[in-house]
C-alpha cells in the first residue's frame, strides 16, 4: 500500500504558497524531488509518487534540477516548472571539468557528520561550514563513532574553538538515545541535509534518526580506519517525528565556487582583522602595516585557520572566474546559434 503525505509533512510553507496564481492552486500539483538519478527524478506529492523522465517529461529546456525542489505538475503529471528555491548548495564540479553542479535545495538545517577517528579534520569542516553559510541554511557539527574514540571532549573542544555560536554534538550513531540530542533540528515540516566525506557514518545515523535500515551500511576498512562509499544517490527520508532528512553521497572533492561572503563568515574573526589591514588588495603575507599577520604574531589567531581561510579564498575566488567565463562562452554561443537560426528561417522566407 502506497503511503500518502501531506505537502507540510513534505516541507511546504507559506514560502512556496505564496509562488502560486489562483490558476495554479487549482489547477497544477506541487511535488518535492525526493530522488535523483541520471536519467530521471522521484517526487512525492499529495497524489503519492511518481518518476519523471528527463526528455519526456522534463523538457531539455527546463532549468536544473535538484534534489529538494518543489516543481509544480500538470493534471496529466508532466513538469509544469520549478519554484524559487529558498537555499541551494552547489559547487564545482569535481575533478578539472570547468560546472556547477547542485547539491540540495530547499534545506533548514545542515547536519556536518565528522567521524572521531583518524579522517577527522578541522579544514574539512570549516569548508562545509562555508558552503552551507553562503546557502543561507543553518549548521550543527555532528561528531559520530563518539563509542570507538577515546577522548570526545576533546575533538569537540576543537570543533567548538572554530565558532563559539556553532551547535556541535557528540553523538553514538548506532544508539537512539545518544542521536536524540539531534531531534530539535528534526521537528515536523523542517528539512535536515547531511554533509560529510565517505564512511563518517551518515548512513547508520540516518538509519538511527528514521528508525529503519532503508540505506546500506559497510564496515569501515581496517587498515586505515575508512568507511567505505555506501550512498550512492541523492535521497530524502521521512522520518517518523515528521522532519525530513536528506542524505548525499559522501564527497572527497567539494570545491567551492562563488562562496566569498560564506567563507567570510566563516572566518569572521580573520575577516574582521582584513578590515583593519593598511592596504585594501593586502595578501596578509608579508605587507606593511598588515593586522592578520600582526594578529598572527602575537597568537591572537590559529595558523592552521589563517592558512585554510587563504586556500578557500584563493579556490572560491579561482572557481568563480572559471565558471563565469564559461557561462559567458555558452551565452556567446547561444546568441551565435540564434543568429544561425534567424538567418536561415528568413532565407527560407525569401524563396
Amino acid at each position: 500500500m502506497t503511503t500518502v503525505f501531506t505537502l507540510s509533512q513534505l516541507g511546504w510553507s507559506a514560502f512556496f504558497q505564496q509562488q502560486l496564481s489562483l490558476e495554479e492552486c487549482t489547477v497544477q500539483v506541487p511535488a518535492r524531488i525526493v530522488a535523483q538519478h541520471r536519467s530521471c527524478i522521484d517526487v512525492l506529492s499529495e497524489q503519492g509518487p511518481k518518476r519523471l523522465m528527463y526528455g519526456l517529461d522534463i523538457p531539455a529546456s527546463a532549468c536544473a534540477l535538484t534534489i529538494g525542489d518543489w516543481l509544480l505538475l500538470n493534471p496529466d503529471g508532466s513538469f509544469c516548472r520549478m519554484l524559487e528555491r529558498r537555499s541551494c548548495f552547489s559547487r564545482k564540479a569535481a575533478g578539472t571539468k570547468v560546472a556547477e553542479q547542485l547539491i540540495a535545495a530547499n534545506v533548514d538545517t545542515v547536519f556536518v557528520v565528522t567521524a572521531l577517528n583518524h579522517d577527522f579534520s578541522l579544514n574539512r569542516i570549516e569548508r562545509y561550514l562555508a558552503l552551507i553559510r553562503e546557502a543561507g541554511a543553518d549548521a550543527v557539527a555532528v561528531l559520530t563513532k563518539a563509542d570507538l574514540c577515546d577522548d570526545p571532549a576533546a575533538y569537540q573542544c576543537q570543533v567548538q574553538a572554530l565558532d563559539p555560536l556553532l551547535v556541535v554534538e557528540t553523538v553514538n550513531g548506532l544508539d537512539t538515545a545518544s542521536v536524540s540530542a539531534l531531534q530539535p533540528w528534526c521537528r515536523a515540516g523542517s528539512t535536515v541535509a547531511l554533509l560529510g566525506s565517505s564512511g563518517v557514518g551518515k548512513s547508520t545515523l540516518i538509519n538511527t534518526l528514521t528508525g529503519q535500515t532503508a540505506q546500506l551500511t559497510a564496515e569501515a576498512r581496517v587498515a586505515d580506519d575508512k568507511g567505505r562509499h555506501t550512498t550512492t544517490s541523492r535521497t530524502l527520508h521521512l522520518m517518523d517525528g515528521g522532519g525530513i532528512l536528506l542524505d548525499t553521497p559522501g564527497m572527497r572533492e567539494l570545491q567551492l565556487a562563488d562562496c566569498e561572503t560564506g567563507v567570510q563568515e566563516t572566518f569572521a574573526d580573520i575577516t574582521e582583522l582584513v578590515k583593519r589591514c593598511r592596504y585594501s588588495d593586502c595578501q596578509h603575507q608579508s605587507e606593511p602595516g598588515c593586522a592578520v599577520i600582526e594578529a598572527l604574531q602575537a597568537e591572537q589567531i590559529d595558523g592552521r585557520r589563517l592558512a585554510n581561510y587563504l586556500s578557500l579564498m584563493r579556490e572560491q575566488t579561482h572557481n568563480t572566474a572559471s565558471l563565469a567565463e564559461k557561462r559567458a562562452r555558452d551565452r556567446s554561443k547561444s546568441r551565435y546559434y540564434r543568429s544561425v537560426q534567424t538567418a536561415a528561417r528568413l532565407r527560407k522566407k525569401g524563396r
